[in-house]
């Protein structure tokens, strides 16, 4: 591999990196904060490989080329052939991009779900939009105390739980996809017809005392007593953190 080849895989990274972070396609693998970052580096990777080329391709370069790079036999030396592997997240980002983490990582994840010191009261609103992480961690931890008979409403994707139950799940990321835990509300009430995994969800309801069981980890599931559900398509951003 020759140096030219080398700056057209640093603007073809680079492109691809920009191309992900600028339509969003990132969201499917690090939180919303890091776009600046990846905004950055593949700007970065795409000057690179433009001063590559222009070096590369300027008058008088390629005679100064060979001499220092011809090995004593007629042979000049590229780089590593190796090289060509960095077109392989290229190609996955530009033809085969993977989704967003669903109900699949969910299912074989137990639920995350963390205690806090204090908790404090629900702000104004009928339905209050809460995270998953915040209606979970009140009903389990809080008893429910925090949410009283106030009606709630989260977003998350359906997914098949214990006990022949529907869960409501959403993956909770720390930094990236690597780190994705889930968190997971059991619905309780009626259900539409033809619910199927995966389908994004609306749903408004109010706390329940029951509790399910994770049958990957044996972490408590709360239950949420569903008044309304509305079928939504995915959301840009599937992550919460």
């Amino acid at each position: 591999m020759n140096k030219q080849a080398q700056a057209v895989i640093l603007l073809l990274v680079g492109g691809a990196v920009l191309r992900a972070s600028l339509t969003g396609q990132y969201l499917n693998y690090v939180k919303p904060g890091l776009q600046p970052y990846l905004v950055a580096a593949g700007a970065l990777l795409v000057l690179a490989g433009i001063f590559t080329l222009w070096y590369e391709l300027r008058p008088g370069h390629r005679h100064e080329h060979d001499t220092h790079e011809d090995d004593g036999h007629g042979h000049a030396h590229g780089g590593p052939k190796v090289a060509w592997l960095l077109l392989a997240p290229v190609l996955g980002l530009l033809l085969f991009a993977p989704p967003a983490l669903g109900s699949y990582a969910a299912g074989r994840s137990g639920s995350a779900v963390t205690a806090r010191s204090e908790y404090a009261p629900l702000p104004a609103g009928d339905p209050v939009r809460l995270t998953m992480l915040d209606y979970a961690s009140r009903a389990i931890f809080d008893r429910g105390a925090s949410l009283g008979e106030r009606r709630v409403e989260l977003t998350g994707f359906a997914m098949r739980g214990p006990e022949d139950s529907w869960l409501l799940a959403r993956m909770m990321v720390s930094c990236c996809a690597a780190d994705a835990r889930p968190v997971k509300v059991a619905l309780g009430g009626e259900l539409p017809e033809g619910l199927a995994d995966q389908q994004w969800l609306r749903v408004t309801g109010k706390y329940s005392g029951r509790e399910l069981r994770d049958q990957v980890n044996g972490e408590a599931i709360p239950f949420i007593d569903v008044s309304e559900v509305t079928l939504i398509p995915a959301p840009q951003e599937q992550y919460e953190s």
